[in-house]
């Protein structure tokens, strides 16, 4: 198919050439806020969060929408098929080829292709690095249409023995062009650097729309495609930092990618809850979500609201690439209802940042405002939400806000609500984990 957005830099103790990840073997990358170099302030900031999640939102729709409608097509006009990509949040710094090509990547969890645009490109979009060039590099190898890989793809096809690729993601980027196999070398070039051979990714000729500052993407899905799944083992992790924080958070492969020393440094109990799938959205991370409570009140909300529909609509998700979770307009009712209910202030809509259920900010001197946890009742496991990620505080507007968007169907739990959390994706499990941690010190 990716809101704060963030440059990812590789820490390693060693070079480690690798076919895959095994148990012993796993390397951690630094994130850090793209927006931090913008000199934005902090209205700019979630105006452009929110402006973010409703595209990602829309791309998503758009989805699976497709994932019903699409038409059969032949070869050629399917290697040519412009596809659309959200627009992406988490950017990770790589290499491609032998010698390497370094360029930035957008990351992101809800799709599994691996892709940079390729030369000759008959069509491209801008990036801020040259274009990857197949014939300078002595591992590029054409990936056939026997393989396996080529089978994954969602709508693969052959063309003069060659798999080709046409990928969907949503609005504005699209891709198509041949999938190949190279080797990927993770980090920046004046890092300690990770190298992994044969990594099957896309080599688009024919690209469109915006990369957000990047020239490519790195699928975290849960199809076989993925950076995480030809890795291995199927699992990875991170760890948010507040949305405002200059600290980098973090991402975690191999044996790195376990909550067991953020559960001692933390001291909270690590919660897991099934992964379920979604045959539309194969590749995003659904949940069973039960219910919602506001402190130690529960939210008079029927489940079946975040079920998943026959359509493959609905449902709950966690996305990176979502800035504010969208909540399923039945229960956004209920959330705000509560805070109506529960605060001494009186509602109203700021309308110039685009949130819709406000209040405000300062209270009057006489006023005492107490914000509870939110708690997100989900199947085996509670996620405790803070205030200070589910609120946000607006002080050139003046006002206390409902940071998250109403819904019609779907459910996405945006990094927002993430913050100073560390989320363990473990697919070959099918479970989700995640402890309260300090992100910045990790």
């Amino acid at each position: 198919m990716a809101s704060p957005v963030f440059v990812l830099a590789l820490v390693a103790a060693r070079l480690l050439l690798a076919s895959h990840c095994s148990d012993g073997v796993g390397f951690q990358l630094k994130l850090r806020h793209v927006d931090a170099h913008g000199s934005y302030t902090k209205l700019q900031l979630v105006s452009r969060a929110i402006h973010r999640t409703k595209a990602r939102v829309a791309a998503l729709q758009a989805v699976a929408t497709a994932a019903g409608t699409a038409p059969v097509l032949d070869p050629i006009t399917g290697a040519r098929i412009l596809v659309a990509a959200s627009q992406g949040e988490y950017l990770m710094d790589l290499a491609i080829g032998t010698p390497p090509l370094y360029y930035t990547a957008m990351l992101d969890t809800g799709s599994d292709l691996i892709w940079t645009q390729c030369a000759p490109c008959m069509l491209c979009a801008d990036q801020p690095t040259p274009y990857f060039r197949p014939t300078r590099s002595a591992t590029y190898r054409l990936v056939p249409c026997r393989s396996p890989l080529c089978a994954a793809l969602p709508y693969p096809a052959c063309f003069q023995r060659v798999c080709v690729y046409q990928y969907y993601y949503g609005d504005y980027a699209s891709t198509a062009g041949v999938l190949a196999g190279e080797t990927f070398t993770f980090g920046a070039a004046n890092s300690t650097k990770v190298m992994v051979p044969n990594v099957a990714f896309g080599c688009g000729n024919i690209n469109s729309g915006e990369l957000a500052n990047s020239s490519g993407m790195v699928g975290l899905g849960r199809g076989p495609l993925s950076l995480v799944s030809q890795l291995g083992p199927s699992r990875f992790s991170y760890c948010l930092t507040s949305f405002l924080s200059p600290e980098p958070s973090r991402l975690y492969f191999g044996m790195f990618a376990t909550l067991n020393s953020t559960n001692a440094s933390s001291g909270s109990p690590v919660q897991s809850t099934p992964l379920v799938v979604n045959a539309a959205l194969p590749s995003l991370y659904f949940m069973s979500l039960k219910g919602i409570s506001l402190g130690q009140k529960r939210l008079p909300i029927d489940p079946l609201v975040f079920a998943i529909n026959d359509d493959g609509t609905g449902g709950v998700f966690i996305d990176s690439g979502t800035s504010l979770t969208w909540l399923q307009q039945d229960a956004y009712d209920a959330v705000r209802g509560e805070l109506v209910s529960i605060l001494p202030l009186p509602a109203t809509n700021d309308t110039e940042i685009g949130l819709e259920t406000c209040f405000p900010w300062p209270p009057p001197p006489n006023v005492t405002v107490t914000v509870q946890d939110m708690v997100l009742h989900f199947d085996g496991a509670n996620m405790t939400v803070p205030p200070e990620n589910y609120m946000l505080i607006d002080g050139v507007t003046g006002f206390l806000c409902l940071a998250m968007i109403r819904s019609g169907d779907a459910t996405i739990i945006g990094n927002y609500q993430q913050q100073n959390m560390h989320v363990l994706y473990d697919i070959a499990n099918s479970l989700l984990s995640f402890v309260p941690a300090p992100c910045n010190i990790i």
